[in-house]
């Protein structure tokens, strides 16, 4: 309704506030801008800011490398083992199940005759099969009087063989030359092969290796399977009277040659052979059969001469080396045959050398020995030097008694013993003279 003169105005319109989302806008921008050079300024403790320009690191994902490549992922490894040593373990089994006498009594190499108490022994029969029991022996060694036949010579050492619980050494001398049980009786079918000097001055280690791989066969074929050969020694003396030419030669390194070869053709063979006589009889002008041999060099000069052809019988692999009795006073400064130096033995041959093999004594009825020391004597001053073995004792059982008594007053002692034993058992599992099961 109007009323009279004046009229009802409308109501007035706000003004819109134009800008106020671009401000609110403007404001978040910058607080996050700010938020940004607070972060650049103080990162968190552990972070690393990256310089301007400077591309930030992405971890690595498993298995990936810092180029961007991958790798097979790393497998863990296991600390290393010891290898396997099933010849030891069974040694070490034999080892312990034996007493301290049957221990001893392995230590030794007699003549069949020693063995039993007969005369002139051609066959294997009850006295010999009671003896073993009664002296279980490390081994036997025969000598021309012993071998009538080839026949009769496979039926005693097969029969002997028998009567062992763990098998036995069945030694024989057969060098060729002047030192020969087998070759020079055709029946035996084994090779007559000249002197060794002969061998040498061919200047072929082929042929040195021929008689090593055909004794080594054809003895293996009758039974045996040591032979104490072949002559490591230098033949470096005219007026020796005992080795000669059993050597290979007098030149020291030619002589080393031919002990190398031949000694790898006794292992190609599958017959154990043995250097001799350590450290070196063939400078000596004296034979120690009948009596007392000096060496007068000193250690220097053994190195040049009569030790290279041990020392290339060693790298070669001679399972088994014999002590000389040979005095070598200006090494070990004192009047006692190698055999039974502690010196010579342990200190020159075991350590220094390295030798890990048999070590034997040569003959101890030769009268180097006999002429100074009792069979016990000899035998325990053997063993105390380092030797493992003892061939033809003057008495086996004064001998093994003699060491046993020297275990019991403390002299020896019973590790010692089994150091000797468990190569000797080892040898023997090696060369399968005892079966490994």
């Amino acid at each position: 309704m109007k009323k009279k003169g004046k009229f009802l105005a409308p109501p007035k319109k706000k003004k819109r506030r134009r800008g106020g989302c671009l401000w609110v806008l403007l404001l978040l921008l910058g607080a996050a801008a700010a938020a940004l050079a607070a972060w650049q300024l103080f990162p968190a403790e552990g972070e690393k800011t990256p310089d301007a320009g400077q591309t930030v690191q992405q971890p690595l994902q498993p298995g990936q490398t810092d180029d961007g490549s991958t790798e097979p992922p790393t497998v863990p490894t296991t600390a290393p083992t010891e290898p396997a040593d099933p010849v030891g373990d069974r040694a070490r089994e034999l080892l312990a199940e034996m007493t301290l006498e049957e221990k001893i009594y392995q230590m030794f190499i007699v003549t069949p005759e020693q063995l039993t108490g007969y005369g002139t022994v051609t066959q294997t029969g009850e006295a010999s099969r009671a003896a073993i029991e009664q002296h279980p022996v490390g081994g036997v060694i025969y000598f021309s009087q012993n071998l009538t036949s080839r026949d009769q010579c496979i039926d005693m050492i097969s029969k002997l063989q028998s009567c062992s619980e763990l098998g036995l050494f069945i030694a024989v001398d057969e060098e060729g030359g002047s030192v020969s049980r087998l070759g020079r009786d055709p029946d035996m079918g084994v090779t007559d092969y000249p002197a060794m000097g002969t061998i040498g001055a061919s200047g072929d280690v082929g042929e040195a290796y021929d008689v090593g791989y055909t004794l080594g066969t054809e003895i293996a074929e009758l039974g045996f399977n040591l032979d104490f050969a072949p002559v490591a020694d230098v033949n470096s003396n005219p007026k020796n009277p005992v080795i000669g030419n059993r050597s290979f030669h007098s030149d020291p390194q030619i002589a080393a040659d031919m002990v190398a070869a031949c000694v790898e053709g006794f292992a190609d063979s599958g017959t154990l052979c043995t250097l001799k006589h350590f450290p070196g009889h063939g400078d000596t002008s004296t034979d120690s059969h009948y009596g007392a041999a000096e060496i007068s060099k000193d250690l220097d000069e053994l190195m040049e001469c009569e030790l290279l052809p041990f020392i290339s019988g060693i790298e070669s692999g001679a399972p088994v080396i014999m002590m000389g009795h040979i005095t070598v006073p200006n090494v070990t400064q004192e009047d006692v045959p190698a055999t039974l130096s502690y010196e010579l033995v342990t200190g020159l041959l075991r350590e220094q050398l390295g030798y890990e093999g048999l070590i034997v004594t040569d003959s101890m009825v030769m009268q180097a020995v006999t002429d100074r020391y009792s069979s016990a004597e000899s035998a325990v001053k053997a063993v105390q030097a380092g030797v493992d073995i003892i061939l033809m004792p003057q008495s086996l059982t004064k001998s093994v008694a003699g060491i046993a008594e020297a275990v019991r007053t403390g002299v020896l002692t019973e590790e010692r013993i089994d150091e000797s034993v468990l190569r000797i058992l080892r040898t023997k599992l090696q060369s399968g003279i005892i079966p490994m099961e």
